[in-house]
């Protein structure tokens, strides 16, 4: 074969190892996370507000300005599941404190409804008050 016949087909070969080459390229990059919103703009959406407050208020010891704001986020509806999940979460916590076992109980279960990838903390778990109402509600959620 001469030269002159010899780069159509090399011209062919090249082309299609390249074209083989195509599926070793790496996957292209994972599209970007959605934008998160800033405390700010979640402040001035009033249940979320309400949220921030009763965790503020639960975190300096004022449970009787805390479960009013807990019951406000509720209320007036967080938009993420996982927000309700710990509103109800800290509900119970003063419930339990509170020795207002039922209620306390209750607010496990709806934190559960509301996210079912609910889970305490450890240390929560551990809690003498609120951890054995805890487990008890979480098995029995998984019977």
């Amino acid at each position: 074969m001469n030269r002159r016949a010899a780069r159509p087909l090399a011209l062919a070969c090249a082309c299609a190892w390249l074209a083989g080459c195509e599926s070793l390229r790496p996957p292209p990059p994972p599209p970007p996370p959605p934008p998160t919103t800033s405390v700010a703009a979640l402040y001035q959406r009033p249940p979320e507000r309400a949220l921030i407050n009763g965790l503020r208020f639960y975190e300096e010891g004022a449970f009787d300005k805390a479960e009013p704001a807990f019951r406000s986020a509720l209320l007036q509806g967080l938009r993420d599941r996982r927000d309700t999940a710990v509103a109800y979460k800290y509900l119970a916590f003063i419930a339990c404190a509170f020795n207002r076992i039922a209620d306390c109980e209750q607010s496990f279960r709806s934190a559960f409804a509301s996210d079912p990838e609910f889970v305490l903390t450890d240390a929560e778990i551990g809690h003498p008050i609120w951890g054995p109402v805890y487990r008890r509600i979480e098995a029995e959620r998984k019977r």
